[in-house]
């Protein structure tokens, strides 16, 4: 059931409210207010307050998958609040890996509070307000999303938070925008590196010239938000590796330990594999095929790269 608070409300988002004239006057809701913006005068709580905006190329590699899943993970773990704009790549991403551990997670929605877009995420939808989330707009009812609203939207995935994390994005994606506008709203920026050579990298490798503080792991973040790090559990595909090397499936020197040490450096093709590993390519093939059957690899635009 959609619900609508005014900026004047002492529970509209406090950081928010600090970027003047751009902030929406009202913001439609679907799930739990109170457990991020308090209705309560003076009071505050951290899943309002210790927000990580999270935005990456909608056209998400492997590795930008991979590396989304593990940061989130860790960081929603440490009780900071994951935003992002619900569109599929590495908004998506951002919000499956919070929901899949039990984190908090904000959607901003460019479309109508009625409306699910993209509408074939429906399931994930509904998992962000089963898990105690947060769905968001400041466009009532069913109102379409067109090419403006996008923009309009990612200032408020800005505003809403203390810092934002871009993990891939092109020199003219949405996920610069919304860098642009937390420089604007003097919002911490930090950004993952790429391959030079990658489209996608391109935004992040920018935005690190121009000043973004560049993220290697969680702790970089965590940091920021001066929060205690405990040892957490990761996102069950970043463990699947490890699980290989240690189950004791294969022998240590094996074909199988080969290719995954290779896969550890770059994802990579199955010609080049066998190359590097001096091995005929129809070994390596069927090699690669029964790694893939227990999960522990997997493939993309003919490269593989470890779950």
């Amino acid at each position: 059931m959609e619900q609508v608070i005014g900026i004047e409300a002492q529970k509209y988002p406090r950081l928010l409210k600090e970027i003047g004239n751009e902030a929406p006057k009202k913001l439609y809701y679907k799930g739990n207010w109170e457990e991020f913006f308090p209705a309560k005068a003076g009071s505050r709580s951290a899943a309002g307050e210790n927000c990580l905006a999270v935005v990456g190329s909608r056209h998400l590699t492997s590795y930008g998958r991979k590396i989304t899943e593990q940061l989130v993970t860790e960081i929603a773990a440490a009780g900071i609040t994951i935003v992002s704009g619900f569109m599929y790549g590495g908004d998506e991403a951002a919000h499956k890996a919070t929901v899949r551990m039990g984190g908090r997670t904000i959607a901003v929605m460019p479309c109508g509070i009625d409306i699910i877009h993209p509408e074939y995420q429906k399931e994930l939808y509904n998992e962000i307000l089963e898990k105690n989330g947060l769905i968001i707009s400041e466009y009532e009812g069913k109102f379409l999303p067109v090419n403006w609203t996008y923009v309009q939207r990612n200032r408020i995935v800005a505003g809403l938070s203390k810092a934002i994390l871009v993990v891939e994005a092109g020199l003219n994606s949405g996920s610069l925008i919304t860098a642009k506008y937390a420089k604007k709203y003097g919002r911490k920026i930090f950004a993952v590196p790429g391959q030079i050579t990658s489209e996608v990298s391109k935004g992040t490798i920018k935005l690190i010239k121009e000043g973004a503080e560049p993220v290697s792991e969680a702790n970089d973040i965590l940091k920021f938000f001066k929060v205690l790090v405990n040892p957490v559990k990761r996102a069950p595909s970043s463990q699947n590796s490890q699980n290989f090397l240690s189950s004791g499936l294969t022998k240590s020197g094996s074909l199988e330990q080969k290719i995954i040490e290779q896969l550890k450096r770059e994802p990579m093709e199955a010609d080049l594999i066998a190359r590097t590993l001096g091995v005929s390519v129809a070994k390596i093939g069927t090699a690669l095929s029964l790694m893939q059957l227990k999960g522990f690899i997997n493939q993309e635009s003919g490269k593989y790269y470890i779950n």
